[in-house]
Order: structure tokens, then sequence, then C-alpha cells
């Protein structure tokens, strides 16, 4: 009996040494140089950036040496696609919908107007075949992408006048990508898309009238309402989805299956972190910003609701026009978003709306 006891502990014991990664010294462990589209200890999307480098390293136990570079530090921001693309660099951290002027269908892979919140397009992305298709998309520009983070349903955005109309966007100057500012375009606003670390300045010099970014927490460290005093709850242009851990395809190739497993493991636990982290901060930061700065918080009504959801019809089709990939893509994302909105209708939202009426909770 206990030579039995001991044969089984001794091979549990080989089989947990054999998994296990033993420490690398620097000069045999492989370097890995990423780029992100954030600058340095940006509060929100810039730190959640360098903690999935550091952790890279760390679940690598050094056997890959990450080099992290903010935005500007190598490339300006919106470099970062053809830094990886060429193999300059081996990664980079960013939103996907940055890219949709290469391919109409990267929108999909971060946020659409009217298109999943994040638990869905987690879903999606996973189990309902998104990731087969962001696959196809990038692999046609020689990059392999893994969702790194999420920031949950976007406010609608930081205005310097009160939008009580779809008439009152028209020549408004406001900082808005992706799909959702091909929308604004076509109410009359004049959109652009800035690097996060250009919105203050630019809106601060009246050179654009409004901005979106993120939500409560992350706003409240760019200082916006030093500008614009109207925040909206809730915007129709990045509903969920994620950010995007974008690789350079033949270097992910050549690395072990180890290797590959690892900054996998690496970036679905910030694709995790980063919401709940949003999730977690963001009432606080909220009440900071009314509290302590004044801010106006507004919501836009059915009326602009209704002209946002007539210009993204006419987004779409232009979007499915671009390309048989791109109607693809917009095809089975919208099949999925239609299943899956009618569960989350009738189970999650209806809780939730149930629940705060019981408890009093207000908008």
């Amino acid at each position: 009996m206990e030579r039995r006891k001991f044969l089984t502990t001794a091979a549990l014991g080989a089989g947990a040494a054999a998994l296990a990664t033993p420490a690398v010294s620097a000069s045999h462990a492989k370097e890995m140089t990423i780029v992100s589209t954030w600058p340095r200890d940006f509060p929100g999307l810039g730190t959640s950036a360098q903690r999935l480098a550091a952790r890279i390293e760390q679940l690598s136990n050094g056997a890959l040496k990450v080099n992290y570079f903010a935005a500007g530090e190598r490339v300006g921001a919106f470099d970062s696609f053809d830094e990886v693309a060429s193999g300059n660099s081996n990664a980079y951290i960013a939103a996907d919908y940055y890219w949709g002027g290469k391919h109409a269908g990267f929108n999909y892979f971060t946020a659409v107007p009217f298109g999943m919140s994040t638990p869905e397009w987690n879903a999606w992305i996973k189990f309902g075949g998104g990731q087969a298709l962001w696959d196809e998309l990038s692999g046609e520009f020689g990059i392999k992408a893994f969702a790194c983070g999420s920031t949950g349903t976007q406010a609608g955005g930081w205005f310097n006048k009160e939008i009580e109309s779809a008439d009152d966007l028209k020549g408004l100057k406001m900082r808005i990508p992706g799909l959702g500012g091909q929308v604004m375009s076509k109410l009359g606003a004049s959109t652009v898309s800035l690097p996060g670390g250009q919105i203050y300045e630019n809106l601060v010099s009246g050179a654009i009238d409004a901005t979106e970014w993120v939500g409560p927490y992350n706003d409240y460290f760019m200082k916006f309402y030093e500008a614009a005093k109207f925040y909206y709850t809730a915007g129709m242009h990045e509903p969920g989805g994620g950010l995007a851990f974008g690789m350079n395809k033949a270097w992910f190739e050549g690395l072990s299956d180890w290797e590959k497993a690892v900054i996998e493991a690496a970036c679905m636990e910030e694709h995790a972190a980063s919401h709940e982290e949003n999730i977690a901060n963001n009432g606080e930061y909220l009440s900071k910003l009314v509290n302590e700065q004044g801010v106006q918080v507004r919501s836009f009504n059915d009326d602009v609701w209704d002209s946002f959801g007539e210009a993204a019809e006419e987004v779409f089709e232009e979007t499915r026009a671009h390309s048989p990939l791109a109607a693809k893509i917009d095809d089975a994302f919208q099949s999925k978003l239609r299943e899956m909105g009618t569960m989350m209708a009738n189970f999650e939202v209806g809780y939730i709306n149930q629940r705060n009426r019981v408890l009093g909770l207000t908008e």
C-alpha cells in the first residue's frame, strides 16, 4: 500500500514537473516587441495594455521577454498595424476598427452601431464563429489577433451643447471613429478619428466640438469636462465588443504551442479584467464627474435614437458593399446578434429592469 502511494505521488510529481516552466536566463529568452495605440500610463486603456504585456512575460516565466512601447515611443498610434504586419514589431494592442480604412470588416472586431454588448460579442467570438472570421480577415494582412480588452457599453460622448434632435448634429465637429463616425456623418456631423492622446487638446482648442471616448472611469482622467459639460449616457456607436492583440502571423506561427497558449491565456485574462475594471469603477467616477466637476448627464431621446438607426441602415449597406468578405462577416454578425439579442432581452435585460424597479434604482 505504501509502495503504491509512493509511486502515485512520484508520477504526479513528474507530471507537474513536465508542465512547469523552468526559469529562463535572459540570454535564452525570446524577445517580443509590442506596440500600442495608447499613451503610457493612460488610465484604463493604457494601463490595461501595460498589464497585459507584463502578464505575458510573467506567465512565460521569462521565456518571452516583452519590450512594450506605448503610442509614439516606437511608432505613432495609427502606425501600429503596418508596424506589425511588416514584421518590424511582433504585436500591437489596439481597437481594430482603427483599420477600417484597410478593410471594412475590421469594424466588427471592435464594435459597430447597434451591435453586440460585450457578453454577446464574447460569445460570438469564442463560440459563434467570430474568431474564425477574424482569422480569415486578419490573415489577409499577415495578422493573427486575439481579444485582449473590453470597455463595455460606452458613453454617448461629450458635447458643448445639448443634443435634442438630429438637427443639433449638423455641422458639429466630433471625434468618433469606426462605423459610428460614419453614422454621425450621415446626420451632418463633421467627424475625425484622433488617437486618445490628442483628443483633449483638440477639444479645449475648439478644433472639435464633441468627442466620444470610453466611459466615466476612463473619461474622468481625460478632463474633457473642462471644455464640454454635457455628458451623454449609452451611445449607439460602441455597445460592447473588444480590443485586439494583433500579432505578425508568421512570427506567431513560428512559436511553440506552449508559447502560443501563454499569449492566448494572458489575452483572455486581460480581456475579462479590463471589462470588470470598468464595470467596477464607472459608477464611482460618474458620481465624481457630476459632484466634483458639475458635469450634466443627459440621455439621447427616442427621436435621436431613431435617427441614429436610420443612418446606421445606410452605413451597413455601404459596408456590405465593400467586399464579399465584409458581407460575409456582417451576415454572421447580424444573424448571431438577433439570436442572442432576443434571449438577452427576455432574460438579462428583463431581470435588470425589474431588479432596478424593485430596488428603486434610478437612471
